[in-house]
């Protein structure tokens, strides 16, 4: 346990806190045989079989997947870095980066035309087909840009970031944190968004920091933590993903799970925060009684399994040499 907790009183356990760790090994095996065998069927779990659940490490997940390969995909200065990660996570949906690629040839800032690209998205929303991937939810900016429609405010925002040179400020940035408060210091970005944002620029060449340095947890990890914990004691929310994250393997152990690893990679402070906002959706179903503080009864998205294959890549500075583990 980390020495400044030692003092404090811990978070109680409650009766469903080992679905936890039954989740996170469980999904994090579905994921491991996914690689080795494309048809399946991957689990024996019925929930995880019929609902729709992301993946123990975030970088495992199909768009952080898709991110990442864009940001390594060339050498690319800083501020394309910059321009690529904000352009592909504001829309989070890697179809519409695909659009925008075949439409125009090459993504990047500096051939960048906003008006180009609000008439191309204004176009493909025309056709019915959504430009934004419904994962997070991204305020308009209305109020701050005045435009009608949502995207084009946020390729002026993006231009403001891009004007105001934050890559540079980022890429100067002393902690992740501060990485984490210039971005929230724009608009359209509240506490949760802007750690996801922050998270995402460190996967990429920009910046490069420990996943363990700082957390923020979000409202579905609340409510995760809510229902594993009867009480939190001294600690916050995020006090507790990282007492999660510091004690992952005797945590484990205690119900005779094993702590995911990711080619010898530990579980993150991102990933156990991710872990909990799953355990929420899992527990609707495992334990229907277990209200919470959200009163969600049900998964909102079945699980569609697919045959594709998967390639997975991650940030070369982690030295995860995934291949070799499967």
């Amino acid at each position: 346990m980390s020495s400044h907790f030692v003092k404090l009183r811990a978070p109680k356990r409650s009766n469903v806190y080992y679905t936890y760790w039954k989740f996170a090994q469980l999904r994090q095996q579905v994921f491991l045989n996914r690689i080795v065998d494309q048809q399946g069927p991957w689990t024996d779990d019925p929930i995880l079989r019929h609902h729709r659940f992301t993946n123990v490490f975030r970088a495992s997940d199909r768009v952080s997947q898709q991110l990442i390969k864009l940001q390594y995909e060339f050498d690319l200065s800083p501020k394309e870095v910059f321009f690529r990660t904000m352009l592909f996570k504001i829309f989070n949906k890697i179809e519409t980066y695909r659009f925008l690629e075949k439409e125009l040839g090459e993504v990047s800032y500096s051939n960048f035309n906003l008006r180009e690209y609000d008439s191309l998205l204004t176009y493909r929303m025309s056709i019915g087909k959504p430009i934004y991937s419904a994962a997070y939810i991204m305020p308009s900016a209305g109020n701050v840009f005045g435009h009608k429609l949502k995207h084009s405010n946020h390729l002026d925002l993006l231009t403001m970031m891009m004007e105001d040179r934050a890559y540079e400020q980022i890429a100067s940035a002393k902690s992740l944190e501060s990485v984490y408060k210039i971005i929230l210091s724009y608009p359209s970005f509240g506490r949760f968004l802007a750690f996801q944002y922050t998270i995402d620029l460190n996967y990429s060449s920009l910046i490069n920091f420990s996943e363990m340095d700082f957390v923020v947890a979000g409202p579905g990890a609340k409510n995760g933590i809510l229902k594993c914990f009867e009480s939190l004691g001294d600690y916050s929310l995020e006090d507790t993903i990282r007492w999660m994250a510091d004690n992952q393997e005797e945590e484990a152990a205690m119900f005779e799970f094993e702590a995911p690893n990711l080619g010898g990679r530990r579980m993150q402070l991102i990933d156990c925060q991710n872990v909990f906002c799953e355990v929420d959706k899992y527990l609707r179903v495992a334990h229907p009684e277990i209200t919470g503080s959200s009163g969600r009864k049900r998964i909102k998205q079945s699980f569609k399994p697919s045959a594709a294959p998967i390639e997975v890549m991650f940030p070369p500075k982690w030295g995860v040499n995934f291949q070799k583990e499967k």
